[in-house]
């Protein structure tokens, strides 16, 4: 008798449960459909007109509405006065979190007009002569083998054909060594910093 009372109990609790699940999902469902609307119309308008901005805001406020019930009951006031003083708190919130990051940069701003207007590094003849400097004593650091594949395939632009000739060994070596040499490249650079 007590397993069948047990059992009775559970299902009673479990559908208990069930019913004040189904019940918190329709309130949010007419809380969705009586004010996302007007919520949403005054968040665009805050928002400038970022309809994404706008969407996840009345998102956020139908959120906190579900996650704090007890601010919507009818005794502490106005359901429609909280769910606006919410929306314009995450109003607030974005537009203080927008100032606080760097300005993203429209489509408009990213055809070649701008990409040209922003100095290029490599322009700078302080910087070419540094990097020069770097890459020599890289280079220096590179077997004799390595050092003159490199020079070839990269310096010189000969092919693989054309530095296997040049250098006396098969292509196949040529390809070889250009990996391994292109390694120990990286490897030096790492060991003085050099990450760019």
């Amino acid at each position: 008798m007590k397993r069948s009372f047990g059992r009775a109990a559970r299902t009673s609790v479990d559908g208990a449960v069930q019913a004040a699940a189904r019940a918190d999902e329709e309130r949010l469902r007419a809380l969705y459909e009586q004010y996302s609307g007007p919520l949403f119309g005054y968040v665009l308008r805050q928002m400038h007109g970022d309809r994404q901005a706008a969407e996840d805001i009345v998102q956020e406020t139908l959120l906190r509405a579900w996650t704090h019930p007890e601010a919507l009951e009818p005794e502490r006031g106005s359901v429609r006065a909280w769910l606006f003083a919410v929306a314009r708190n995450l109003v607030i919130d974005a537009v203080r979190a927008r100032q606080a990051r760097p300005r993203e940069v429209g489509e408009e701003r990213l055809g070649e007009d701008w990409a040209g207007s922003v100095p290029d590094p490599a322009d700078d003849p302080f910087d070419q002569t540094l990097d020069a400097l770097q890459l020599a004593e890289a280079l220096d650091a590179l077997s004799d083998e390595h050092r003159a594949v490199i020079v070839e395939t990269y310096y010189r632009g000969a092919s693989v054909a054309e530095a296997a000739k040049a250098l006396g060994v098969p292509p196949g070596t040529v390809k070889s060594r250009t990996y391994y040499a292109l390694r120990a490249l990286r490897s030096a650079f790492a060991e003085r910093g050099l990450t760019r």
